[in-house]
Formats: structure tokens, sequence, C-alpha cells
């Protein structure tokens, strides 16, 4: 098996603001517990209220299932950016 085989890849992305009229905190939580790499509940608040307070958040997605992940952040109305 080749080296680049066994390597586990992962996107970054920047959140950069929801745009929701009214932003389900629940669901945005449960959103980064789902998609983010080695992220707990707590964590997952935190990083909620930060972002919606209306600072960036950068978080790290298993690049297997990036298509869902950015499916669940436009659902929830989160503007976001790749992170190089």
């Amino acid at each position: 098996m080749c080296v680049y085989c066994r390597q586990k890849l992962n996107m970054n992305l920047l959140l950069l603001s929801c745009n929701a009229a009214r932003p389900d905190k629940r669901a945005i939580t449960k959103m980064l517990e789902d998609i983010a790499v080695d992220m707990d509940n707590g964590l997952a608040r935190e990083l909620t209220d930060i972002l919606l307070s209306g600072s960036e958040v950068e978080i790290s997605i298993d690049d297997k299932s990036h298509n869902s992940a950015m499916r669940s952040i436009r659902k929830l109305n989160i503007e976001y950016e790749i992170v190089e």
C-alpha cells in the first residue's frame, strides 16, 4: 500500500458567520460535533457561541465526508471559506 493511501486527509474550513434570521444554536452545535474532526459537545457549544457572537471559527473536517459537511453548513446559512 502506498504512503499516500494511508494518510488521513483533512480539509480546513473557516466559518465566517451565520446569516439565519433565527439561528438554531442546538442544530449548529450538533452539526459541528458531527462533521468536525476530534470535536466533543463542550467544544462544539463553545465554538457555536463564538460563531454566533460574530467571530470566525476554524474547523477541520474529514476529506471523505466534505460533501455532506458542506451541505449541512449551507443548510444552516453559515458562510464559510476553504483554508488552504
